[in-house]
């Protein structure tokens, strides 16, 4: 899955909390970047002046913003990424917060693809549903990563949203705004990787495709091969042939 990172400043741009994907593509730990202004952290000789220009006169305006930026990781590394920058209102229509993501144009991902990109109506409005949902989000993946959740293969949108203590209604809204996917869609991602994972690792030797499969959370022979292909665009005997004529 892409990596999305995101950063919470104050209404004066103070960085308040990042995210693990932050921590993942830049190489800065929260600890390093609290307090500090995403500028001055992420910004370097390879940023574009003309672009942190436009930025920043769309800081001063407290309009949305989308970019095409060239940021550094903590090592120096210059990486190319698109930027989104909202700000946030109070019911009262005071500047209170800024929201930023950022995802690295390298990975190959569509950047419409990626509901957090998309400027639309959650985040042009007054209100902190937007944050909220991005906070629920996160603590979405990080349960199912850390926990693996998703190898349960009776696993529910009910069963995650007792153990996020919430409600399916929103729980099912945040997967579909924030993941871009509806619950087994999302699920099943994972599930994805994990086979990639075990069939790189040759597991194949000793179990079935399938075999595999059902190890990592699908129960239904006909639906993982579906979701399989529809992946990769490979079957998982192709899969299998392709990784191991790189190793």
């Amino acid at each position: 899955m892409s990596h999305v990172a995101v950063i919470l400043t104050d209404a004066e741009r103070h960085i308040i909390w990042v995210n693990k994907d932050f921590e993942h593509i830049t190489g800065y730990s929260m600890h390093d970047v609290l307090g500090e202004n995403p500028g001055t952290v992420l910004q370097g000789p390879a940023t574009e002046p003309d672009i942190a220009a436009r930025i920043r006169q769309g800081l001063k305006q407290d309009v949305p913003i989308k970019e095409t930026i060239t940021n550094h990781r903590k090592n120096g590394e210059p990486y190319s990424c698109t930027l989104v920058i909202h700000p946030i209102f109070d019911q009262a229509g005071s500047l209170i917060n800024y929201i930023a993501f950022e995802i690295e144009n390298e990975l190959g991902v569509a950047t419409q693809e990626v509901s957090l990109l998309n400027l639309d109506h959650r985040y042009r409005t007054s209100s902190l549903r937007g944050l909220n949902e991005v906070r629920l989000f996160e603590n979405i993946k990080r349960t199912i990563e850390t926990e693996q959740l998703y190898l349960d293969a009776n696993l529910t949108l009910r069963k995650l949203s007792v153990r996020l203590d919430t409600n399916t209604k929103y729980l099912s809204q945040v997967i579909n705004h924030q993941g871009n996917a509806n619950f087994l869609t999302f699920i099943n991602a994972y599930r994805i990787e994990a086979v990639k994972r075990q069939i790189t690792n040759g597991e194949f030797y000793q179990h079935t495709f399938y075999g595999i499969a059902q190890r990592c959370g699908f129960k239904n022979k006909s639906t993982f091969y579906k979701v399989f292909r529809d992946s990769t665009g490979l079957t998982p005997k192709a899969f299998a042939e392709s990784a191991h004529a790189k190793a």
